[in-house]
């Protein structure tokens, strides 16, 4: 089997979608038969220095021929198009999303991300991403063949499969697990949930606290001026198994995220039999059918509270939803699937 540099910048043990796709692709090559060396960049990686740059561009150059390099797309978007021409190793992009989606871009910075990209993704002998959405974006705005193109839905570990498992506390429990970046929403999520203050609830909200200290910052200031600080709790990053106690408690999963490129969450989510209330964007629809849950316009605080209120005053709106998102948590591959579609493309190479 072809041996496989993956390179990725950051701390590929943090807690987010995307790092934990990362290590369980590298599991799954790894048991395929595939040699994994890991590649750690250094770096402000999505947005890099001349020096970041230059430092991983050196280290991509020592990979050895016989390699395929998979270089996480917070890195490969950022690479100069020249240079990754220069490398001798064919070169794999793992697109998650395209970065120039990433909320909070003035529109000549996205341009500028958008256009690197692009040019990046001409010099790769193959691209993985997550979703078909993802694959249709790139297809449409970044001028990639869809021949050249895998998409390798993460995959579902029957662990998050627990619906029967489920004792629901009173008041009800509404759960949001993401990193707390502007990318999330919960500035709209806390917005509805405001709306909806008339109703007994309690809300957790998981996921990193360190990302954007602005963003959190603002996030509890909302908090407090709503009146909700005693009702609304930031946890920080958690253990998948303390996010399942959390779920087998919980009535609804809602994430008013303004964009994903596959959003795993959701799917751990309708396999706890969770409702669902989130958004339109990006690839959310293509993950959360109607029958598991409610979707609304991005940053449409309104129709978020209406959704939530529905869900939470009408029990038998509540178990429809839930057994639809059961019902959509049991269609999920798992890993050895997403690990056997990479590896077969990077053994067609």
């Amino acid at each position: 089997m072809r041996p496989v540099a993956f390179v990725y910048p950051g701390d590929i043990e943090a807690r987010t979608g995307g790092y934990g796709y990362d290590r369980r692709l590298v599991a799954e090559l790894s048991a395929r038969g595939h040699e994994v060396n890991l590649v750690s960049l250094d770096g402000a990686f999505p947005d890099p220095g001349p020096a970041d740059i230059e430092a991983a561009l050196a280290r991509l150059s020592a990979i050895a021929p016989d390699h395929a390099i998979i270089v996480d797309g917070l890195a490969f978007g950022t690479l100069p198009a020249a240079a990754l021409a220069g490398l001798a190793a064919p070169i794999v992009a793992l697109v998650h999303h395209p970065l120039a989606l990433e909320t909070g871009l003035d529109p000549a910075r996205a341009d500028t991300v958008a256009a690197t990209e692009r040019a990046a993704l001409t010099k790769a002998a193959h691209v993985v991403v997550t979703s078909p959405h993802t694959r249709d974006t790139l297809v449409a705005d970044y001028g990639v063949p869809q021949g050249a193109i895998t998409v390798a839905i993460p995959g579902l570990d029957p662990g998050w499969r627990q619906a029967t498992m489920r004792r629901p506390v009173h008041p009800p429990r509404i759960v949001s697990v993401a990193s707390i970046l502007p990318r999330k929403g919960f500035d709209t999520l806390t917005a509805a949930l405001a709306a909806i203050a008339d109703l007994d609830w309690q809300a957790d909200f998981v996921g990193s606290t360190e990302r954007a200290p602005e963003t959190v910052a603002a996030l509890k200031a909302q908090i407090e001026a709503a009146g909700l600080q005693d009702r609304i709790r930031l946890h920080g990053e958690a253990e998948e198994d303390a996010i399942r106690a959390l779920y087998r408690e919980a009535s609804v999963f809602a994430l008013a995220s303004r964009y994903e490129g596959f959003g795993m969450v959701f799917a751990e989510a309708m396999a706890s039999g969770l409702p669902i209330v989130a958004t339109r964007g990006g690839a959310i629809p293509d993950v959360v059918p109607p029958a598991a849950g409610r979707l609304v316009d991005v940053d449409d605080a309104g129709a978020f509270a209406a959704a939530l209120r529905a869900i939470l005053t009408d029990p038998a709106l509540a178990t429809r939803l839930s057994e639809g998102a059961a019902e959509m948590g049991r269609s999920f591959q798992g890993w050895p699937r997403t690990g056997t579609l990479v590896s077969d493309a990077l053994e067609a190479l």
